[in-house]
């Protein structure tokens, strides 16, 4: 079982799918990893040496994945809504951020909707 970045690599995959397993890492980007350490993206996991593992871990070593890049991210967010910004604004309500609209759907980024109680009759 191959060991990248702190995440088991599934072993039944080919490597350039195996590599999207990584977070930050999508198929064109794991397609440049592979050209970088010069392995064939049509092996598989378990068939790939000890030698062209270590070629993988260090070209991405190279690149900014996993904790670090979901820390980059969470900060990101935090100093948007720190300085008050329209987009901080919208990620502290819950409500989306990149102008789609809201009188209808959003429901993914709003939650599910509130039902309202049947009318309660007054005494």
């Amino acid at each position: 079982m191959a060991r990248i970045a702190g995440i088991n690599i599934p072993v039944n995959k080919r490597v350039e799918i195996g590599l999207t397993y990584i977070f930050g890492i999508g198929q064109s980007t794991a397609k440049q990893i592979l050209a970088e350490a010069k392995v064939d993206p049509n092996t598989q996991v378990k068939d790939l040496t000890e030698d062209e593992v270590m070629k993988l871990r260090e070209a991405v070593e190279n690149r900014e994945v996993e904790g670090d890049l979901r820390r980059d991210r969470s900060q990101n967010v935090k100093r948007l809504m720190e300085i008050g910004s329209y987009r901080g604004l919208r990620h502290r309500r819950g409500l989306p951020v990149r102008g789609q609209r809201t009188k209808t759907n959003a429901r993914g980024r709003k939650g599910p909707r509130r039902l309202s109680v049947a009318g309660k009759r007054k005494v």
